[in-house]
């Protein structure tokens, strides 16, 4: 493939320049309209290279179809043989994360890297090692992109929209290369676990997927956390303070005691990695009277969100058995599904698999197969209906000040996607 590293990285920096950060706290879909700028931008650029169908509705999704290159002849033997080529989406989130801003990105490309320190200019607080990120040794000599102190740089997942739309590119000028029908879909609201909420599998008209949103070179997921979303409700007994005694039963201290008995060095996402799952209390509200403490609870054995649940619940009982304080508060618990383990779904699907690592392979990339200690939108539609493991991007230090890309990743996850197109 003759593909330029400078159009790819000048491609990126203008995605990323676009605020589109998601909100966890809006009731509107998208969470935030600055979405759609992103979105109306890739309908217009898809137009451009003569893809006739590229739309954005009402929701923020975009879809687009690369029509397919087989001639008659081929499909007419295909069917002969009892084969149908699918048809097959790539798909990647607009959105960037809440977890640090996305406004006014400014990205800046360092064009031979020389294995130093980089110490972003807008906040010299912020400084890029190769010690705290050994991946960036593999790039010394080359093109990497930072964003410039005060912001995350938005390659998740706008380094997968990049990788999609020179995929696109380079398929529509180059239609000699024999595919199927190829769909896109970029969508809004990933970051908040809401990025299939409205999306319309009978317009897409896929077989399956791959969603853009991996780290290094190499990596192929086709195995995420399962997850649920736990509030424990915690009922106090109010008083005037005045008159308390005796009385009043406090749901702050209540919450205080169940935090305090977590295990502090286990169970807990600052302790556990690989295939090891744990309960995350990552907000708490309320007052005396009502208090509220919300979890996240992740596994990669759907089966044993029950069991973290449970024994969260044992936590919070023991402590309301043994302070006689709490004796009278009502403590309750509501759990809400996110989403499920993909593998459960894409192992009965093998040659997705298959023809992915193939894909690899013809690019000189090694697969490392291993599991995401996340999710992705290909999680929620794997079980709606469209299995979609997840291709590498090169984005590091997500969701931080910190994060970076070697623009190298991203040409070779294009070099991928072209060879998957062509190997189905």
């Amino acid at each position: 493939m003759e593909l330029q590293t400078s159009q790819v990285a000048e491609r990126f920096m203008r995605y990323v320049r676009i605020d589109t950060q998601s909100d966890p706290g809006s009731s509107s879909f998208p969470s935030t309209e600055k979405q759609k700028d992103l979105s109306n931008l890739l309908v217009t650029e898809l137009l451009a290279m003569g893809i006739e169908d590229a739309c954005l509705d009402e929701f923020g999704y975009v879809m687009a179809t690369i029509p397919s290159t087989l001639s008659e002849v081929n499909v007419s033997v295909n069917h002969a043989n009892g084969v149908q080529v699918p048809v097959i989406c790539f798909c990647a989130h607009v959105d960037t994360a809440p977890d640090c801003s996305g406004t006014n990105v400014q990205p800046i490309l360092h064009t031979k890297y020389n294995g130093a320190p980089i110490i972003l200019p807008e906040d010299p607080s912020q400084i890029i090692t190769t010690q705290a990120y050994p991946y960036l040794k593999e790039f010394v000599g080359s093109e990497i992109i930072t964003a410039s102190g005060n912001t995350l740089l938005g390659a998740d997942d706008k380094a997968g929209v990049t990788i999609i739309m020179e995929m696109a590119q380079y398929l529509m000028s180059n239609k000699n290369i024999e595919h199927g029908a190829i769909k896109i879909l970029f969508t809004p609201d990933e970051e908040v676990g809401r990025g299939t909420d409205h999306l319309d599998f009978n317009k897409l008209g896929a077989n399956y997927g791959y969603t853009l949103d991996g780290g290094e070179l190499g990596s192929f997921e086709m195995e995420t956390f399962s997850a649920d979303y736990l509030v424990l409700h915690i009922e106090g007994v109010i008083a005037h303070p005045g008159a308390a005694k005796g009385v009043m039963q406090n749901a702050i201290k209540v919450a205080g005691e169940i935090l305090a008995r977590l295990p502090k060095s286990e169970w807990c996402p600052e302790h556990t990695q690989d295939r090891e799952g744990f309960i995350h209390p990552n907000h708490i509200e309320g007052g005396a009277e009502k208090a509220r403490i919300e979890f996240l609870i992740r596994d990669f054995d759907t089966a044993k969100l029950k069991e973290h649940a449970n024994k969260l619940l044992q936590i919070a009982e023991k402590v309301k058995a043994e302070n006689p304080d709490f004796s009278k508060v009502k403590l309750t618990m509501e759990i809400t599904e996110q989403y499920r383990n993909m593998r459960e779904i894409i192992d009965q699907y093998p040659v997705i698999v298959e023809n992915a690592i193939k894909a690899y392979e013809k690019a000189g990339v090694k697969p490392i197969i291993s599991p995401i200690r996340g999710g992705t939108d290909g999680s929620r539609m794997s079980f709606l209906g469209l299995p979609t493991p997840n291709i590498f991007t090169g984005m590091q230090a997500i969701h931080s000040k910190q994060e970076w890309i070697g623009v190298r990743d991203m040409v070779k996850a294009v070099e991928v996607l072209v060879n998957l197109v062509e190997i189905i």
